[in-house]
Formats: C-alpha cells, structure tokens, sequence
C-alpha cells in the first residue's frame, strides 16, 4: 500500500488503495449505474486494472491521491474519492490542474457517504496548503452535480460531450 493518511469519519475509514481493493473496484466499474455518466460502459478488467495502477502511482509521485474508501461497521468497499493530476483538459477558465473524483458502488448510492469522505478528503487536502481544484461532471449527473456543490465546487465552465467543469478555491487562513 503506498504511503498517505487513513482518515476516518463517523461512518467511513479512508486509505490509500491496497491490493486487496482491485477486485472490489472491478467490481462497482462493471456496474452500469456506476458507469452511465463516466463513459457509459462497463470497464474491462485490463482497463480497471490501468485505473487502478494509476491511483496507486498517484501516492506515490504525488504525496496525494484517491482513497478507498470502506464503511466502518462492516469493512465493505463503498468507492474511490480524492485527488488527481491527471493533466487533462479542464478548459479556458479552470486555473487548475488538480482534479477530486469520486465513484461510489451503486449499493452506497443516496446515503451521503459522497459527502462525508468528500469533506473528510477536502480538510486533508486543504491542510497540505494547496489551492484551486477542479472537478468534472456530465451534465446529466444531477446527484453529482448536488454533491459538487455542498462540497463548495461551482460551474466555471462547459465543455465538449455535455460536461461541467467546476472548481473551488481552498479556504485562505
């Protein structure tokens, strides 16, 4: 497992991933309610194999990255939620090139668990100083769309293939 925090919150354990999550996360990227706003197939395992490695290396080149994700009470796998470099396109107005995901299985869906590990990961992120993130979300993904704003991201831009760009200023001290 590479080096980062655990967080842990009333209900949820954040952690950097480990091996023993890739199965899990296959998982909830086989699910078509998971994938319906993020390229609206299943992924194959070669390709959730690659998604997995990347938020792996992301510790370990970055110092941060995506947590698993994991309820408390049962050890389950409720999803991957953080922060990434991926270095792609965010637009003419994002001023940013740090993103935060997240994909929750459809079983945790509605529970407010998105919100919980993404306030837990924000205080985390925000502690190490940084500033503007960026998050992209498809335009049909309304519950994303809401937990993007109760986590303080607003719309700055659209782009190609229906999607928003948002963004949020860390808290100045």
């Amino acid at each position: 497992m590479p080096d980062g925090p655990t967080l842990e919150t009333q209900r949820l354990r954040l952690r950097p991933p480990a091996g023993v999550d890739f199965e899990a996360m296959r998982q909830m990227f086989r699910d078509p309610r998971v994938t319906q706003h993020i390229g609206g197939n299943p992924l194959p395992r070669a390709d959730a194999w690659m998604r997995f490695q990347r938020d792996v290396g992301h510790w370990t080149l970055e110092g941060f990255g995506q947590f698993t994700v994991l309820e408390k009470a049962s050890g389950r796998y409720v999803g991957k939620l953080g922060h990434a470099r991926f270095l792609r396109d965010l637009g003419p107005n994002a001023e940013a090139e740090i993103e935060m995901t997240w994909t929750l299985a459809s079983g945790f869906h509605g529970q407010g668990y998105g919100f919980e590990a993404g306030r837990a990961a924000l205080d985390w992120f925000d502690a190490l100083g940084r500033q503007r993130t960026a998050c992209i979300v498809a335009e049909a993904n309304m519950p994303s769309l809401r937990l993007a704003a109760k986590l303080g991201y607003r719309e700055i831009d659209r782009l190609e293939g229906m999607r928003i760009v948002l963004v949020r200023d860390a808290p100045i001290e």
